[in-house]
């Protein structure tokens, strides 16, 4: 098998590969939908502070419901529940462009459906990460399918904005709000064309207080995880935000307007589509702990000296090289706890990553705007960036400590073989 083809092993499993096929669809109508709200509230209210206010919404609902969620997911059917949720988004987007397309819509309703929206990602997003195992059979392709997953959100992450200027220039935002919402279908036929072996899982706890206790406890003293949780909730609530002030080096400090903050934003993605694909091309999950390391270092550096920067090619090299700190961190911090959980924990120690995930952004992004105001945008990015380096040095003073317990669970998995005995 060459180098390339190996890129793709995940796709081997017909599960995956049938998931794969109808979430590209669906990811890019999400990322048209991402790009129209936000035009649309800057349409209705002329308001920075309501765009806020519009994202703050939904991911703090997500953030705060996230463990209740996970510990639903490890209680039903995987599969149905991603249908559910997958439906649930569907008739979100299309109530969207409904009110959007009849010119009824207001400031209110898409605070209330973008808070709706998140309540849902509250159990789709733990559902998701953790059907994953189900779908690829080989744990040893559980990685590549990480990596692919993480390839196809940036993919669309780079396709979706750009075919939504288009439908918002020719049609207006409620068409890109209908097309995210006949989106969901690909997903959903995908999953019902699936042909998943229901695991049976022993459960230690059985009431909904007593599972959620237990989650938060192995959280909390497993080391691997509580430590990969804290440098991820670091790099979310620190470095992810600073993409907010973006607009401000667009027009303030390398004196461009509207098409730099394209080429900006476009260089951060190009970042995360290049870390995707790296992490695609490894073989095995051997040896993350390092990369995530120095993913977390990268992003640092890249964030200083973005912020020293005021010429437009070297920002938009740094910025290649924060978007790639960026996504390689959080895909690095997904593959190694994904390995390490055992199945019955799995769906509740992703709530976390989830509420990690979405709970530290839009906090950041407060935070970030609030320092940017005192001490300006540059000055904030490089103060992050020392953050981010900072965490990537008490990481390394943990790595000797989290490779003594991860080895043993590596070995009993069978993937140190032919490894060195520092590789974790």
């Amino acid at each position: 098998m060459n180098r390339f083809s190996h890129a793709w092993r995940a796709l081997r499993h017909r599960n995956f590969k049938l998931y794969f096929a109808g979430q590209s669809i669906s990811l890019i109508g999400t990322w048209m939908t991402r790009l129209a709200i936000g035009w649309l509230v800057y349409r209705l209210t002329h308001s920075a502070l309501l765009l806020g206010v519009v994202g703050f919404a939904g991911q703090i609902v997500g953030c705060a419901l996230a463990p209740f969620g996970g510990v639903w997911v490890e209680r039903l059917n995987r599969r149905k529940l991603l249908v559910a949720t997958q439906a649930a988004s569907a008739a979100q987007s299309l109530a969207l462009a409904a009110l959007t397309l009849a010119h009824r819509i207001s400031i209110g309703e898409i605070v209330a459906l973008a808070a709706l929206q998140g309540a849902i990602n509250a159990f789709d997003m733990p559902g998701r990460q953790s059907f994953l195992v189900q779908m690829v059979e080989d744990r040893n392709d559980l990685g590549n399918a990480i990596a692919l997953n993480s390839s196809m959100v940036n993919a669309a992450r780079l396709t979706g904005p750009a075919i939504a200027g288009v439908v918002i220039a020719a049609a207006g935002e409620g068409w890109c709000f209908l097309i995210d919402g006949i989106s969901y279908f690909a997903v959903i036929a995908s999953l019902l064309a699936m042909r998943i072996r229901l695991a049976n899982i022993h459960r230690t706890a059985d009431g909904m207080v007593a599972q959620f206790r237990e989650g938060w406890d192995y959280v909390r003293t497993f080391r691997p995880v509580r430590s990969i949780l804290l440098l991820f909730g670091m790099v979310a609530l620190l470095g992810w935000p600073n993409t907010v002030l973006l607009p401000v080096f667009a027009g303030q400090v390398l004196g461009g307007g509207a098409h730099t903050l394209g080429w900006l934003t476009g260089a951060c993605g190009a970042g995360a589509l290049v870390s995707a694909v790296s992490l695609a091309l490894r073989r095995t999950v051997v040896g993350l702990t390092r990369a995530i390391q120095v993913a977390v270092a990268t992003l640092g550096g890249g964030l200083i000296l973005f912020g020293l920067s005021r010429t437009l090619w070297w920002s938009l090299a740094l910025m290649v090289v924060a978007g790639f700190g960026m996504i390689q961190s959080a895909s690095v911090a997904n593959t190694i706890i994904q390995t390490l959980v055992p199945e019955d924990k799995r769906a509740r120690v992703m709530s976390y990553y989830t509420m990690v995930f979405l709970g530290m952004a839009p906090v950041g992004s407060l935070l970030a705007g609030a320092l940017a105001h005192r001490i300006g945008a540059p000055h904030t990015v490089m103060v992050s960036g020392a953050c981010c380096l900072a965490g990537s040095l008490w990481f390394t003073l943990e790595l000797p400590k989290l490779g003594a317990i991860m080895r043993p669970i590596y070995r009993e998995m069978g993937l140190l073989a032919g490894e060195s005995r520092a590789a974790v």
